[in-house]
């Protein structure tokens, strides 16, 4: 099943993708919940990012390709940040160029997990119990701000900009992560391609082993990593996140006057 959540004539909802509609539900997405009956198409909505996290976990090397690559060791445990919850951005919502900072802002093509139910020190045999489905992401960053200043890399602000962490269209709850891809195009070019079967953390591990650190809530992502083709973009790129069996995640870079 394939969950959203969108904006119709002023009021807030959810339900599931059928077809060309959302057959909108009641109640709560991670707990009990059944359909109205009433349908909405998708040309009368405005799309929501499908949960609100209060909580975005970003991994860095995640993949073996791009840690060969790069010369990266592999990690022992998981190396993560956090994203703003006032980054998030929506499916078809404009990304933009910060009006602080003129350097390279990079795309990241990424797959998101999302946790359906509390977990707070789970096993990885407990954790897939915990996701409730998976979505497509856009981590964009700030990268010349990293490591601006020497004396402290500045994960928060290059990662924490609004609209930097895009996540969309839907949650699927029955999507494989371990037969899919990640396919990124940048005005319809492609500019990444890679198998999530490359991940040096799988997702049932990620959310185990991040939960010994912190309680993950329902709603709460993880993004899991990108690995080679990240480049810079500039204002008027569409950014297209496609992971085949979610869909496709859909935005411009703008620049605001």
């Amino acid at each position: 099943m394939k969950w959203l959540r969108f904006r119709h004539q002023g009021r807030t909802g959810f339900g599931v993708l059928e077809g060309g509609q959302v057959a909108v539900h009641a109640g709560d997405m991670f707990g009990e919940s059944g359909a109205t009956g009433e349908r909405v198409p998708l040309t009368d909505l405005e799309w929501l990012t499908p949960s609100v996290p209060g909580k975005m976990v970003g991994l860095w090397n995640n993949f073996h390709a791009a840690a060969e690559k790069n010369g990266w060791a592999t990690p022992s445990e998981p190396l993560y940040f956090l994203k703003a919850a006032s980054s998030l951005c929506a499916h078809g919502q404009p990304i933009h160029a910060p009006a602080s900072y003129d350097g390279r802002v990079i795309y990241e093509g990424e797959l998101a997990v999302v946790i359906g139910r509390t977990a707070a020190a789970v096993s990885v045999e407990e954790a897939p119990s915990c996701i409730f489905g998976y979505s497509c992401a856009n981590d964009v960053t700030a990268m010349e701000l990293l490591n601006r200043d020497p004396s402290f890399p500045q994960w928060t602000r290059a990662k924490g900009f609004d609209t930097f962490g895009v996540f969309g269209p839907v949650v699927d709850t029955d999507f494989d992560p371990a037969r899919g891809e990640v396919v990124v195009l940048l005005n319809g070019r492609e500019r990444q391609r890679y198998p999530l079967a490359d991940m040096i953390f799988p997702p049932a591990q990620l959310v185990s082993m991040i939960s010994q650190d912190m309680t993950l809530h329902p709603g709460d992502v993880i993004l899991c990593g990108t690995s080679l083709g990240v480049l810079p973009m500039k204002p008027g790129t569409r950014v297209e996140v496609v992971i085949d069996g979610i869909g496709t995640l859909a935005n411009d870079y703008v620049k605001l006057p």
